[in-house]
């Protein structure tokens, strides 16, 4: 059976670049407990969108997709889920919430595991939640031709718990030794419950939640507010690169999980950054100088919807969608996104292209 020792982690060489990585998501993650006091009706609204677009990205990346409308209504339990694909988005958003709700009570462990993925297949009707596979799987993927081949093979069934149950030891001893820095851990176990598959149906789910949940619970709680299932989605072929390269040689213990930790903490990054982008969208303010009394003072003034939706604009490169340009402005309407975009269509800010639901926005560049 494969072995596992984190502690050997703490000799490990990382090279500058996750060292330039941890320094920046550090320093993130002062400005995100700042935020988290200082603007919590704010990071409220960015919640509620950062869920839609986690559940929805996380399962389109396993083919599991429905309409956006169905979506927002699925995510919000406005209805029923109506089809396979459906009872299996509703599985995901059930252990969404609870990760979000509950982290700080959820510990690490092989029985916990085995109870989020009982929560995120109990609509599902294989009938196989909450229990490990009990038959071989593989790790395929198709050739341009077509043919398949088998990319990784993971642990045997029989293997499968003792194995959950070693990566989870090692991180929790790791953890609270703190010789290790938590988001190097973090993804270690990642990438080592990737390798085992310890399910036969649901192991990339379970990797994005696991993945919140271990964040979260080291205090980086960036994926509430801003989707890493999105950010993993948008770059998935990298991702399945860097897994392959970080699980060559995993059976034998000689696996180098560099690849896989540059992509997760350049993951965790680039959502730090466009936190503070939308923060700084979502709470604009236009700072006006008056006089009085031969005095000057300044006055903060709440900036108005059509200075909120211009600021999000201008943060856009190419083409973008009202849809876009309200989700980086949660605060406001969509009504009002959609006049502050006429208004600046009229002024010649913005280009309005298409119609109906193939309308676009960019940029007027003179």
């Amino acid at each position: 059976m494969r072995m596992f020792d984190y502690s050997k982690y703490k000799e490990f060489k990382w090279d500058n670049k996750i060292l330039n990585y941890l320094s920046q998501i550090h320093e993130f993650k002062g400005m995100q407990e700042l935020f988290s006091r200082q603007k919590p009706v704010e990071l409220g609204r960015l919640v509620e969108v950062a869920k839609v677009q986690s559940v929805e990205s996380s399962n389109r990346i396993e083919g599991i997709v429905t309409t956006s409308s169905r979506i927002g209504q699925i995510v919000h339990e406005k209805t029923t889920p109506r089809n396979r694909y459906e009872k299996e988005i509703a599985g995901y958003r059930d252990v969404l919430n609870t990760v979000h709700e509950s982290h700080n009570y959820i510990p690490v462990s092989g029985n916990i595991i085995l109870q989020l993925h009982r929560d995120l297949m109990k609509y599902s009707d294989s009938g196989s939640g909450g229990t490990y596979k009990v038959a071989q799987n593989y790790l395929k993927e198709t050739r341009a031709d077509g043919t398949e081949f088998i990319r990784f093979t993971p642990v045997q069934p029989y293997e499968t718990a003792p194995c959950i149950d070693s990566i989870c030891e090692n991180y929790r001893k790791s953890i609270e030794d703190r010789s290790v820095d938590p988001l190097l851990i973090i993804s270690v176990f990642i990438r080592d419950f990737l390798c085992i598959h310890p399910f036969n149906d649901g192991n990339g789910r379970m990797s994005r939640l696991l993945t919140l949940l271990l964040l979260y619970r080291s205090g980086y709680e960036v994926g509430k507010y801003i989707s890493i299932e999105m950010h993993i989605e948008k770059t998935k072929s990298v991702y399945y690169d860097a897994l392959e390269e970080a699980s060559r040689n995993w059976h034998e213990g000689e696996d180098d999980p560099t690849p896989f930790i540059k992509y997760m903490l350049g993951v965790i990054l680039a959502c730090y950054r466009e936190f503070e982008e939308r923060v700084s969208i979502i709470s604009e303010t236009t700072v006006i100088t008056t006089t009085k009394g031969g005095k000057v003072r300044s006055v903060s003034v709440k900036s108005s919807a059509y200075d909120i939706v211009k600021a999000a604009a201008d943060t856009k490169i190419g083409k973008f969608t009202k849809r876009e340009i309200a989700n980086i402005c949660p605060s406001i309407s969509e009504k009002s996104v959609e006049l502050a975009l006429k208004k600046l269509q009229d002024e010649g800010y913005v280009e309005k292209h298409g119609s109906g639901r193939n309308t676009y926005y960019a940029k007027a560049y003179s």
